[in-house]
């Protein structure tokens, strides 16, 4: 299974050889050093734990210190389930392991947008803007029943937006700058601009 971490970049266009523009989405990856590898045995498990980025020594726990020991400074830690196979701790996981054209599914986490109504949270029409009605043009409206006389649990309402762990399917894989270390992913990722980005193959 192939794997990376990276940090979304910006959108940008690239051109085929016909001349078609597709959308894509820059995503800074890697290298990605693997700082542990879990095993049936061991952790019950198969999973490769990778660390990206780097980070001021005083601001890391001694105990994450002394796990990456002389692999460096690690601003992120992530692991990914997959068989483990050769993989061993030390190893250097770059963009080259990727290809054009290849299919990929991106997590990360989403734009938060702070507290919303339901007509943006949810969806909601609102209520309509005739007949007496004055100010319930984004209202979300009723939400008990008469005969229970209380609200059920799960009712959509206002809150707090955004700030979730999205994954997105099926993007593939337009474009790749070893030299760099970028991706060029067609379509959008979820995220603000340097919004850790994991992609598996």
């Amino acid at each position: 299974m192939k794997f990376i971490l990276g940090t979304k970049q910006n959108m940008s266009q690239v051109f085929d050889a016909e001349g078609n523009a597709h959308p894509v989405t820059i995503v800074q990856s890697g290298p990605v050093v693997v700082t542990q590898v879990k095993t049936v045995e061991s952790d019950g498990y198969e999973a490769v734990q990778v660390g990206f980025g780097t980070r001021n020594v005083k601001r890391i726990s001694k105990a994450v210190q002394g796990h990456t020991k002389d692999l460096g400074n690690f601003r992120y830690i992530k692991e990914f389930r997959m068989p483990v196979g050769e993989i061993k701790v030390g190893d250097t996981v770059s963009v080259s392991s990727f290809e054009e054209g290849d299919t990929v599914r991106v997590s990360a986490i989403s734009k938060g947008k702070g507290f919303q109504g339901v007509v943006k949270r949810h969806g909601f029409a609102g209520g309509r803007r005739s007949h007496g009605q004055k100010h319930s043009e984004r209202e979300g409206g009723s939400i008990g029943i008469g005969g229970i006389q209380r609200v059920l649990k799960g009712q959509r309402m206002p809150g707090r937006m955004g700030t979730d762990r999205v994954t997105t399917t099926n993007l593939q894989v337009v474009k790749i700058d070893a030299e760099n270390n970028m991706l060029f992913i067609k379509g959008a990722v979820p995220g603000r601009r340097g919004t850790l980005v994991e992609l598996r193959g």
